[in-house]
């Protein structure tokens, strides 16, 4: 197996590929690329056995077609320091020698018998197909994946750790909770035509979501009731789903909310950084008063005798209201809100808080939800 490849390039789908590597893996032969050569083309596949991702370039193939497996932190560290170079890599299948050549010198190294390496995720298998828009996907990773929970969360209940897919005929929807924060996306300009859903972890769909450029035009994806693949330019993106079933999302949201604030999300934002400096660091609550166009934040902490207040404008229309939420979950709504207006729904101190942009954008439905915290006068 012989071929040439100009290094930049290749340096930069090995990089591509490596997100899915783990530092540390249960089987060594995870610790390596793939790499097959298809005639004119190089298909280099990484894998932590949960995820899997391929990048496929254009080489020239002076030899047979053949695949080997070579230790991924290696060939990157090695390809990092002749990237500026035409290289040439001649592999011996049989014995995994690998040399690869460069103008004035060469590496001389050792590959891994290809067949070690686990082969999942195959397309024959997955018998629903169908082709997204890469606008919309981003849009609503962009807007959800901030919100999923995390290992801690993940021990009990594990499907708080994904992005929730609900397609629906007219819609497709997104979802991502942490059990104390929800936020629910709906985008009306694709129309799946079928009923379906699945929950992403959030490794690959942070992945997914990184790739997905401005040249990226759609995204396709295979499934079944246990995985997926998703391929967009020239990658690919395999994966399993996390098990178990996910929450009625629409009944976390509530409907009568009479009390509606209209504020500068970047003053409202500004305002809970600096109050909760003085909150106390186990709850970090920070309290709103509203009343008049106005609202007054609030926070202490009782065991250092400090405390903040401030007041900001705003368009407040209801009867005066107190609510208290964690400021780290609030300040995390207003960072991933668009624009720069947001209005904020509220029933009562003891309900659900809805977030949402002032002018929801042609097509799309977003909204944050949030969970208020207990008050002691």
């Amino acid at each position: 197996m012989k071929f040439n490849v100009y290094g930049k390039t290749l340096q930069q789908q090995l990089s591509a590929v490596s997100k899915v590597v783990n530092a540390k893996n249960t089987l060594s032969i995870l610790d390596n690329f793939l790499l097959e050569v298809a005639g004119d083309t190089l298909l280099i596949t990484g894998s932590d056995m949960d995820t899997v991702m391929s990048a496929s370039m254009e080489i020239t193939n002076q030899g047979l077609d053949g695949k080997i497996a070579i230790n991924a932190k290696r060939l990157m560290d090695v390809v990092k320091e002749v990237a500026n170079f035409p290289l040439t890599f001649e592999i011996e299948e049989s014995t995994g020698e690998v040399d690869l050549l460069f103008p004035g010198g060469h590496f001389s190294f050792m590959g891994v018998d290809a067949a070690e390496y686990p082969q999942n995720f195959e397309t024959d298998e997955l018998p629903v197909e169908m082709t997204i828009p890469a606008e919309v996907v981003q849009r609503g990773l962009d807007f959800t994946l901030f919100a999923i929970g995390g290992e801690v969360i993940g021990r009990l209940r594990p499907v708080m750790t994904g992005v929730c897919w609900d397609f629906h005929k007219d819609d497709i929807t997104f979802v991502g909770s942490d059990t104390f924060k929800l936020v629910r996306y709906i985008n009306t300009s694709f129309r799946p035509e079928t009923e379906t859903s699945f929950i992403l972890p959030g490794k690959p769909a942070g992945i997914l979501r990184s790739f997905i450029g401005k040249e990226t035009e759609f995204v396709k994806i295979r499934k079944d009731d246990k995985s997926a693949i998703f391929s967009f330019g020239n990658y690919r993106l395999g994966c399993r789903f996390v098990k178990g079933v996910y929450p009625n999302y629409n009944r976390i949201l509530p409907q009568d909310n009479p009390n509606e604030l209209t504020v500068d999300r970047q003053i409202l934002a500004a305002a809970v950084r600096r109050v909760s400096l003085f909150a106390c660091k186990a709850s970090s609550l920070v309290k709103l008063i509203m009343a008049d166009n106005v609202v007054a934040l609030q926070a202490q902490d009782r065991d250092y005798s400090t405390k903040a207040d401030e007041r900001i404008s705003c368009s407040y229309e209801g009867s005066p209201l107190s609510i208290g939420f964690n400021s780290v979950n609030m300040l995390d709504l207003l960072n991933n809100l668009p624009g720069d207006q947001i209005v904020v729904k509220l029933s009562d101190p003891g309900r659900t808080g809805l977030f949402m942009p002032f002018e929801q954008k042609e097509n799309e439905n977003l909204v944050m939800a949030l969970m208020p915290m207990h008050l002691t006068e």
